[in-house]
């Protein structure tokens, strides 16, 4: 019994790398397929939060636009008749308009 137990013990040290294989493959297939935790579903929400970001930058660069044109509409009477005209499609009698189309 001690010739098998001896064999048994030198294939399991031989061998003892298998279950540290079986079990970090079970870990990465969960870490994969697994709804919640999923590396595939991650990406998608940073490639998601990314494009959000983007927008966001996007949006913030146009209010300044717009923050700066109400304050010029504000502060000056030429630019309230400029934006005025250009809302209503009004002209003054001495000008020309060119419509391009």
């Amino acid at each position: 019994m001690g010739k098998k137990l001896k064999k048994f013990s030198f294939w399991i040290k031989r061998r003892s790398h298998l279950p540290v294989i079986i079990i970090g493959g079970l870990i990465v297939a969960l870490l994969y397929f697994n709804e919640d935790t999923s590396v595939k579903l991650n990406m998608e929400y940073q490639n998601k939060i990314n494009e959000l970001q983007r927008l966001i930058k996007l949006n913030e660069d146009s209010a300044d636009y717009y923050r700066q044109r109400r304050h010029a509409i504000e502060s000056g009477q030429a630019d309230l008749e400029e934006v005025a005209r250009e809302q209503f499609h009004m002209q003054r009698p001495s000008e020309d308009i060119y419509l391009i189309k």
